[in-house]
């Protein structure tokens, strides 16, 4: 009966293991960093994150949502504490109450792209004080 020998067993259990063992590469700087989808609606700004949850967003205060995230320039969430005091550009979403709730920390190759800022008008109310026309 053929039996397996102790050193047969240990190559087979190393070949095994270096299968499925991760790979590492090498980090080299001429990696393009990947570009992200983001949704149409994302609009683009700087923010600085102040006292959670009040930012600064294009020079204007504004707030996070309850449960808002935001994405670093990896895609991992991050908090927002960490980026106290950083200026960052940005692309967001804001939920209807008109709060940030979504944010994206962009990368070199998706600041290439363009995209519209956020001095779009997001309510427009009228009074009663303009007479109608007919």
């Amino acid at each position: 009966m053929n039996r397996c020998t102790p050193r047969i067993a240990a190559l087979m259990i190393a070949f095994c293991a270096g299968m499925l063992s991760p790979t590492t590469h090498a980090q080299t700087s001429d990696v393009k960093p990947s570009v992200r989808e983001f949704p149409k609606a994302a609009l683009r700004g700087e923010m600085v994150v102040k006292n959670h949850p009040e930012i600064v967003l294009n020079g204007k205060a504004e707030r996070l949502s309850p449960g808002a995230r935001i994405w670093d320039k990896n895609g991992a969430l991050v908090m927002s504490a960490r980026l106290a005091g950083q200026v960052v550009t940005v692309n967001y979403l804001r939920e209807g109450s008109g709060l940030i709730h979504q944010v994206w920390i962009l990368n070199s190759e998706e600041l290439k792209e363009k995209r519209a800022g956020g001095n779009a008008t997001i309510f427009n109310f009228i009074t009663g004080s303009t007479p109608a026309t007919p």
